[in-house]
């Protein structure tokens, strides 16, 4: 059998760098209490490292999820108006969690980073049941599409 796993390259990385930073939402993938898996879509994006990042309420069931279980994943990449979904290129990250509150020391700065690619978080940022999501990759996947399988580690998605 064929191995579909195609070996890493620049063009693949660039994709998938392409891919997180145009990103403002994703599915994201986490297992409950009852061990049952629940999919959602939350809010992405990038801290200025390059760490992708959510704003999440803890009244949320996938928060109260990632709290018991920080193991989860993404999902980013959303197909464009014509042709075949399945064509075009997404990246699942494979991801533990921590959370940060943005009023914490030094967050306001990342409230700021964040807020400049999600205006309309400014509503309920300061709500005291939201913190950030901060989602450390252990692994990822890229599908570029039919034929385009690569895996990737954590250093192939930091900015070169």
């Amino acid at each position: 059998m064929v191995n579909p796993i195609r070996p890493t390259d620049d063009q693949a990385r660039a994709l998938a760098r392409d891919l997180m930073a145009q990103a403002r939402y994703a599915a994201l993938g986490v297992i409950l209490d009852s061990g049952e898996p629940l999919v959602t879509r939350v809010s992405f994006g990038l801290t200025p490292d390059g760490q992708p990042i959510s704003l999440v309420s803890s009244l949320a069931v996938h928060t109260r999820a990632l709290q018991a279980n920080p193991a989860c994943s993404l999902l980013v990449g959303e197909p464009k108006d014509k042709g075949d979904p399945l064509t075009h290129p997404r990246l699942s990250l494979i991801c533990k969690v921590s959370f940060l509150h943005h009023g914490d020391n030094g967050n306001a700065e990342l409230a700021a980073h964040y807020l400049r690619d999600h205006p309309k978080a400014k509503l309920y940022i300061d709500f005291s049941d939201f913190a950030f999501a901060l989602f450390s990759i252990t692994k990822a996947h890229l599908n570029g599409g039919f034929g385009k399988a690569f895996h990737l580690g954590p250093a192939d998605l930091m900015a070169s």
